[in-house]
C-alpha cells in the first residue's frame, strides 16, 4: 500500500511527498496547516520513508531521526545549538539523517536566527522537516529556504470516516465530527470517555457565567487548569511507558516533561476553543441557524440559553475567548489570564443583578 494512501483528504501534501521519495528530497521541508490534522503523522512516515524504517521511525527509535520538540510552549536557542551540532554528524546505519522540527512556529528569534546558518548550507545526507501550526511567526528567510507542503482542515466527511473507523455511530457521529471541527486529533479526544467528560465539565462552566448568581472567575480558572493538569498527568504517564531507545536518563526526563507541558498548554487550548464554541452557537441558535450549530448533541441546553437579547453578549464573549487564546501565542500567566477572561466574560453575559451580586 502506499505510504500515505491511509491519510484523510491531503491530496496536494500527498503529492508533493510522493514526488519528494521518488525523485530525491530537497533540502528541507515546511509542512504547515491548522493543528490536529495530521502534519506530524505525515512528518513521521515521510522520515520513515526516507530512512527505509517505517517502523522504528514510528517508535522514534531510529538512530538516524531527531526529533525536536517544544518545551514550555517555546524552542529556545540551547536545542536548536544541539540540533546543529548533530546535524554534522554522519549517519548512522542510512543514507541520510532526518531531522524533524515540530512546532517550528514556536522558535524563539535567537533560534530562528540559529536554524537559518544550517538551513543555508545543510550536509548533502540531511533532510530538515519543520511542521508549523502558523506561518506567520517564522522569519521569512526560513520561508523561502524551505520547500512547502501545505496540508488543510479536514472536511466534516472525512472526520466522520475516521469517528466511523473508531467505532462512533448514529447522532453521535454527526454530533462529534461537527464539535471536531476538521481536526482529528480533537476527533481523538472527543472518543475518549476521560476527554467527554472534561468537554462537558467545561460547558457546564461556560453556562455557569450567566446561570450562577455566585459564579467566581477565579474559582472558573482554577477549574479549567485543574483539567489541564489531569490531561498533563495522562501524558506524562503516556510517555513514561513509551521505550525512548538509546537515551540518557536526561532525555527520557526531558521528552516526558515535554510531553507533560505540551498536553497542559494543549489542553488550556482546547478549553478555550470549548467556552468560544458555546458563545458562538448561542449566537446561531439566536439567529434560527440551528443546522450550523457546533454543540449540536447539546441543542436542549442551547435552546434554553439562546436568547436574542443575550446574542450580542455571547458575541462579545466569544470574541474575548479568542482574544484570550492568541494570548496564548506569548508566555502569558495561565491563571492570571483565565481569571481575568472569566471577570470580562462574566461583565458581558451576566444581568446587571448577577454581575453586581
Amino acid at each position: 500500500m502506499d505510504t500515505f494512501e491511509t491519510f484523510p483528504e491531503q491530496d496536494e501534501a500527498k503529492a508533493l511527498l510522493r514526488s519528494a521519495l521518488a525523485e530525491g528530497p530537497a533540502h528541507a521541508y515546511l509542512f504547515h496547516g491548522p493543528r490536529g490534522i495530521g502534519k506530524r503523522r505525515a512528518a513521521l512516515a515521510f522520515a520513515g520513508e526516507l530512512l527505509g524504517d517505517p517502523a522504528r521511525v514510528g517508535r522514534r527509535a531510529h538512530p538516524d531521526l531527531y526529533l525536536l520538540e517544544p518545551l514550555g510552549g517555546q524552542i529556545r536557542i540551547d536545542p536548536i545549538r544541539d540540533l546543529r551540532r548533530d546535524l554534522h554528524m554522519r549517519p548512522f546505519e542510512a543514507d541520510r539523517r532526518v531531522y524533524i522540527v515540530l512546532g517550528a512556529d514556536l522558535m524563539n528569534e535567537d533560534a530562528a536566527d540559529a536554524l537559518l546558518k544550517d538551513l543555508e548550507e545543510p550536509p548533502d545526507y540531511a533532510v530538515v522537516v519543520l511542521v508549523a501550526d502558523d506561518l506567520g511567526p517564522l522569519p521569512p528567510t526560513i520561508l523561502s529556504r524551505c520547500q512547502h507542503v501545505p496540508f488543510r482542515r479536514l472536511s466534516q466527511r472525512a472526520v466522520k470516516a475516521y469517528l466511523s473507523s473508531r467505532g462512533v455511530e448514529g447522532e453521535r457521529l454527526d454530533a462529534l465530527a461537527r464539535v471536531a471541527g476538521g481536526r482529528l486529533d480533537r476527533a481523538d479526544r472527543l472518543v475518549d470517555a476521560e476527554a467527554g467528560q472534561r468537554r462537558a465539565a467545561l460547558i457546564d462552566l461556560a453556562r455557569s457565567v450567566y446561570t450562577q448568581a455566585d459564579f467566581d472567575p477565579a474559582a472558573a480558572s482554577r477549574r479549567v487548569t485543574d483539567l489541564a493538569q489531569e490531561r498533563a498527568a495522562e501524558a506524562r504517564a503516556e510517555a513514561e511507558a513509551v521505550e525512548g531507545g538509546a537515551e540518557t536518563p536526561r532525555e527520557a526526563e526531558q521528552r516526558i516533561r515535554r510531553a507533560a507541558r505540551g498536553a497542559e498548554r494543549q489542553e488550556v487550548l482546547d478549553a478555550l476553543d470549548v467556552l468560544s464554541s458555546w458563545y458562538r452557537d448561542l449566537v446561531v441558535i439566536a439567529a434560527g441557524a440551528e443546522p450550523a450549530v457546533l454543540n449540536s448533541d447539546r441543542l436542549r441546553e442551547l435552546a434554553e440559553d439562546g436568547r436574542a437579547d443575550r446574542s450580542p453578549a455571547a458575541e462579545k464573549a466569544a470574541e474575548a475567548v479568542r482574544e484570550t487564546w492568541r494570548s496564548f501565542e506569548y508566555q502569558v500567566q495561565t491563571g492570571l489570564a483565565l481569571e481575568g477572561l472569566f471577570v470580562r466574560l462574566r461583565r458581558e453575559l451576566a444581568a446587571p443583578s448577577q454581575a453586581t451580586s
